[in-house]
């Protein structure tokens, strides 16, 4: 029997209905939407498809008489009939689709018109599927191609070592979907299988009810026992597959709330209380050590413990979440806190702070500030001193959740779904230092995301339309920040937002854009994923969540279920075959991977906080440099203090004004052991307070150069790749020609063995253009197409979203 959900029980989410839309009459109840109607004619597309299935079947029974895998068609055969079956629930329940069409304001409009055709869609695009799949495995028996075996994921046994899951003594990429229906159990086929992935979800069926966790502040009773029901979800986790564990940090029981009435000060979205509250931290001190004790050695938390979803705690006047958090004021606690850290920060000395800020507090005892703070101090001293407190205080919290979890059970892995935006938007009032949290957990976490087409969101531009296909650009920089930071960690993405989002959804996603960001971010370092997220029970209806209860979200759970991979049988199977493919290419593509990043952008959070457009321009620069045939890679102060630093030929220093005395010596130490750093002229005049800087950089040992004023990125560009030594150059080179006045072909070479490279390319362009390879050194080479099998030209045309994996010889 379903879990049925009640209002009552979500009261600590209402404040998300700001912005609600109200429920359908026509569909109020679950066990409305759960009637299902006889279809009394079976549609001539689902015959027709159908008839297309057998065919490929007995393709397939063909290719198993010659040893041939078809697990490829095997996937496209149990999407074909998940579908099929889909497409007959939503026509026989039209007004049920009807109204998750009307739950997402984009749709809404035309919500009748879209429910009535969502059946057809589907069963048209299960007929393409198989169409494809008949055409592939028909090349594959007449010996036009080869392929590789797939290598599944052993969804028992798969471990996970220092920088990768490994899987039958191979590298594997883990997939899922971060939640999965509610309510079916862990060998339920329909929902637990190598094509919609078998990883254990522990805590992350997104808004049942803050009861309704694996691991919660509802474990503990006042009396300091634990609910023995809800441990229960902890104790009986079946220890069958690998899986993961959620602390999920948004609820307080009531109890704690009456014995600390600021216990809600300061809280955010997805957490709902104060950090910096001691009995919240004595409260999860007794949960976290208790879920490290009852899952120790378990298999569950193989891919870790998410110490938190997607945290943040913006606070500065006008940012959007102004609608959504309560982060209005802070604590006493964290005011005290807030003191302890400001006289150590000015040791003890109140009149130095005063000075700093323009105030005349008589002690640190009386320090205030008003929170949210002003948006128009960004730059002053005051701003600087509160943004880097609240990212101390979120990094203090998670040391905690970490420390309890290790002090039970060391070797407990763990990660944190960071949102991406909080690296790559400007805003830095929101309390993450995405660097220390890489440093601190034994994961990288976070849940990046990429828009396949322009905003539905009319606020939101998409100027990058102009020039790509996708918006990858987030994507791709929070996986080369983190990697940079964690080179040697293994990286999860715990909720992927590749297909659908908030900010973009439409019917007819392309496949090629689902295979290309999909490779994009693995090549870039992505270990798992769990994609964004299934909707769909055994029978075909939508899961409980997106019926009635929850509909005030918006858009949120109800409207995500339209326009989603839950209508659309090609992109559903498309995620399953490119992971396929690079589980089959596994080695391949981590060796890929594991390249030097010969250029360094020099990253600076004291820049980030006090320069309003800091990481727009950084993402300008990024874009512009990442086309060059190697993977970007970035410096920090601590990256260049504890890491190799001959990893890399030149760290470049772009529009980063401030920066801690600290951050300065670090790039002159750099220097001084023979480093090279180019650096523009605007860069490292100032410390984090905006005081002028007495000194400048000195090549000494090193090589500067030192741009004039108002270059532009282009000469930075240029001065930079002049710094590349050519040893750090692919011996593969590539003459591109594009109708384009911008580069949009992602190249990686790696030298394989003797005479042999690998060669990756993946476009993010919207036109094709014409590639031809050749070895630095001149000289024949022949090019295999590792896909397929066969020889192709040096010469070729890449088409837009293609993606290609070569091999290429040299031929003496």
């Amino acid at each position: 029997m379903k879990r049925q959900f009640k209002i009552a029980a979500l009261a600590p989410l209402m404040m998300m209905g700001a912005a609600c839309t109200q429920v359908e009459n026509t569909v109020n109840t679950s066990s409305n939407i759960k009637q299902v109607n006889q279809v009394t004619a079976v549609s001539k597309l689902e015959t027709t498809a159908r008839s297309k299935i057998n065919v490929l079947e007995t393709m397939m029974d063909q290719a198993r008489a010659k040893n041939i895998d078809v697990t490829r068609e095997e996937a496209v055969v149990w999407f074909a009939n998940q579908f099929l079956k889909f497409a007959n629930w939503d026509e026989a329940n039209p007004k049920a689709i009807e109204a998750a069409f009307g739950y997402e304001r984009h749709f809404a409009p035309n919500k009748q018109k879209l429910a009535a055709d969502l059946p057809n869609f589907e069963r048209s695009k299960v007929i393409d599927i198989v169409d494809s799949a008949t055409e592939q495995l028909g090349k594959v028996l007449r010996n036009e191609i080869t392929r590789r075996p797939v290598i599944k994921v052993d969804w028992q046994n798969t471990k996970a070592a220092d920088d990768m899951f490994v899987s039958n003594g191979k590298p594997i990429f883990l997939y899922d979907y971060f939640s999965k229906s509610v309510g079916q159990p862990l060998g339920q086929p329909d929902v637990y299988n190598d094509y919609l992935g078998a990883l254990y979800h522990g805590g992350e069926n997104l808004y049942p009810v803050d009861h309704d966790r694996a691991i919660n502040s509802f474990l503990v009773k006042e009396d300091g026992s634990f609910d023995e029901d809800l441990l229960k979800e902890l104790t009986e986790i079946p220890d069958d597959n690998i899986g993961y564990l959620v602390a999920w940090l948004m609820g307080i029981p009531e109890w704690v709330e009456a014995k600390e009435p600021e216990i809600r000060k300061g809280r955010s979205l997805f957490q709902g209380f104060d950090l910096d509250n001691p009995l919240a931290r004595e409260v999860w001190s007794k949960i976290l050590r208790k879920a490290a004790e009852v899952t120790k050695d378990k298999k569950v938390i193989e891919l870790g413990f998410v110490l938190a979803n997607e945290p943040h705690w913006y606070s500065e006047t006008g940012h959007w979440t102004g609608n959504y958090e309560e982060m209005q004021d802070i604590s006493s606690y964290t005011l005290a806190e807030f003191q302890s850290w400001l006289n150590k920060k000015y040791s003890n000395n109140i009149s130095q702070l005063n000075e700093n800020w323009g105030t005349s507090f008589d002690s640190f005892a009386d320090v205030n500030i008003e929170i949210p703070i002003n948006a128009d101090l960004r730059g002053k001293p005051i701003w600087f001193d509160w943004n880097r407190y609240n990212m101390h205080r979120a990094t203090s919290w998670f040391t905690f959740m970490q420390d309890e979890l290790h002090a039970v059970n060391p070797e407990a892995d763990t990660h944190i779904k960071i949102f991406p935006r909080t690296f790559y938007e400007d805003s830095r009032s929101h309390g993450i230092d995405i660097e220390a949290l890489t440093e601190l957990t034994t994961m990288i976490g976070h849940d990046a995301k990429a828009l396949g087409s322009p905003s539905i969101r009319p606020h939101i531009s998409s100027d990058w339309w102009e020039k790509y296909t996708y918006k990858w650009d987030g994507m791709s920089m929070i996986h080369d920040f983190t990697e940079s930071v964690s080179p040697h960690k293994i990286n999860v993405n715990s909720e992927s937002h590749f297909l659908s989002s908030g900010q973009w959804k439409i019917m007819d996603p392309r496949v090629s854009y689902v295979r290309n960001v999909y490779w994009l971010a693995t090549l870039q370092g992505m270990d798992a994923n769990m994609g964004w997220f299934w909707m769909r029970d055994p029978d075909g209806s939508p899961e409980d969540r997106l019926e009635g209860e929850l509909n005030f979200f918006d858009p949120g759970l109800a409207g995500a279920f339209a326009g989603s991979n839950n209508m659309q049988p090609h992109v559903a199977n498309e995620v399953t075959q490119v992971m396929f493919d690079m589980n089959s290419f596994s080695e391949e593509i981590m060796a890929l991977r594991k390249q030097s990043r010969p250029i360094r952008l020099f990253y600076s959070e004291t820049s980030a906080i006090n320069v309003e457009d800091y990481m727009s321009k950084q993402g300008e620069l990024y874009k512009s440099m990442f086309f060059e045939g190697f993977p970007l890679g970035y410096a920090t102060e601590n990256i260049i203090k504890k890491q190799d630093n001959t990893l890399w030929d030149t760290v470049v220093v772009y529009n980063t004004p401030n920066v801690t005395d600290s951050e300065f010596n670090a790039l002159q130490a750099y220097l001084n052991a023979g480093g090279s750093v180019v650096v523009d002229a605007e860069s490292l005049m100032f410390n984090e307070y905006g005081h002028k800087r007495t000194k400048a950089l000195e090549a000494r040992e090193g090589s500067l150069k030192r741009l004039a004023p108002d270059s532009g990125i282009s000469t930075l560009k240029s001065v930079a790749l002049e710094q590349v030594n050519l040893a750090s150059l692919p011996d593969i080179e590539f003459d591109i020609k594009s109708p384009l006045s911008h580069k949009t072909t992602i190249t990686r070479v790696v030298h394989s063995e003797e005479d042999k490279y690998l060669v990756n390319l993946l476009s993010v362009g919207h036109e094709p253009v014409d590639v031809s390879l050749s070895h630095r050194n001149g000289g024949n080479i022949k090019v295999t197409n590792l896909m397929t099998g066969n020889e192709v030209s040096p010469s070729f045309v890449l088409a837009s979203e293609e993606v290609l994996l070569l091999e290429v010889e040299s031929i003496n």
